[in-house]
C-alpha cells in the first residue's frame, strides 16, 4: 500500500503546512479567549432573575446551538456586506473581510456553548459562599466578580480546554471562506501535486497527536484539580 508513498512531498511543504498551522492556533486561541469572555457575560445574564436580562441569552443560546456552524460563518460574510449596504446605503460598500467574518462567527458560536460551561460552573459554588462573602461586606457582584467565578473557572478548566480542542478541529471550515487553515494547506498541496493518500494521511496524523496530546493533558489537569473523594 505504501510502496509509492511520497515522504518527500510532505518535507517539501512543511513550511506552507506550518503556516496553515500557525492560522489555526491563532484562530482558535483568539475565538476562544473571545467565546470565555462573551460566554461568562452570558452565563450571569442567564442567572439574572430578571427574566428581561435572562430571556435574550437564553433565546441567542438556544439559537447558536440549534445552528451549524458553518452557517454561522456565511452569515457574517456574505450577509454583512449585504446590511452594509443597505444600512449605509452604499452600493459599492464591503464587509468585513473573510479572516474576520470567521472569528466574529466562532467566537459567537463559541460563546453559546462556554455560556453553558460556565453558567454550570457557577452553579455548582455553593451558596454559602456568595453568603460568607456578604457577610464580610461584599455586594452581589464583588461577591461573584471575587469569589464565585474563581472557583467556578478553578472547577471549569478541563472542559474549557475540552471545547477549545473541539474549537481548534471546527477551524477546518474556514475553508468557505478562502482562508487556509492546516487542514486547508494540506488540501491545496494534494490537489496541486496529486498526492491526495500522503498529504490527508500526514494531516490526520497531526490531528490525531496535537487532540490526543491536549486531551491527555486535560485528562491529568483534571485529576490534579478535582479533590480526592
Amino acid at each position: 500500500m505504501f510502496s509509492g508513498f511520497d515522504f518527500d512531498v510532505i518535507q517539501r511543504t512543511l513550511p506552507y503546512l506550518w503556516q496553515g498551522m500557525l492560522f489555526s492556533l491563532g484562530l482558535t486561541l483568539l475565538a476562544m479567549l473571545g467565546g470565555i469572555v462573551l460566554g461568562t457575560l452570558l452565563a450571569l445574564m442567564r442567572l439574572s432573575g430578571n427574566r428581561a436580562i435572562s430571556l435574550p441569552a437564553a433565546a441567542y443560546v438556544n439559537l447558536l446551538r440549534s445552528t451549524p456552524l458553518i452557517l454561522v460563518i456565511f452569515w457574517f460574510y456574505f450577509l454583512v456586506p449585504i446590511a452594509v449596504k443597505q444600512f449605509t446605503g452604499n452600493p459599492y460598500a464591503s464587509g468585513i473581510g473573510p479572516f474576520y467574518s470567521a472569528l466574529i462567527a466562532f467566537t459567537l458560536f463559541e460563546a453559546a456553548y462556554y455560556c453553558e460551561i460556565i453558567r454550570a460552573g457557577i452553579q455548582s459554588v455553593p451558596a454559602g459562599q456568595v453568603h460568607a462573602a456578604q457577610a464580610l461586606g461584599l455586594n452581589y457582584p464583588q461577591a461573584t466578580l471575587l469569589v464565585v467565578l474563581p472557583q467556578a473557572f478553578r472547577n471549569m478548566v478541563p472542559i474549557l480546554l475540552t471545547q477549545g480542542i473541539i474549537l481548534f478541529q471546527d477551524t477546518s471550515l474556514v475553508y468557505v471562506v478562502g482562508l487556509t487553515d492546516f487542514m486547508g494547506a494540506a488540501s491545496k498541496v494534494a490537489q496541486r501535486d496529486g498526492r491526495l493518500v500522503e498529504m490527508y494521511l500526514f494531516a490526520a496524523l497531526v490531528y490525531f497527536i496535537l487532540c490526543f496530546s491536549a486531551s491527555y493533558f486535560v485528562k491529568r489537569l483534571q485529576l490534579r484539580i478535582t479533590p480526592p473523594r
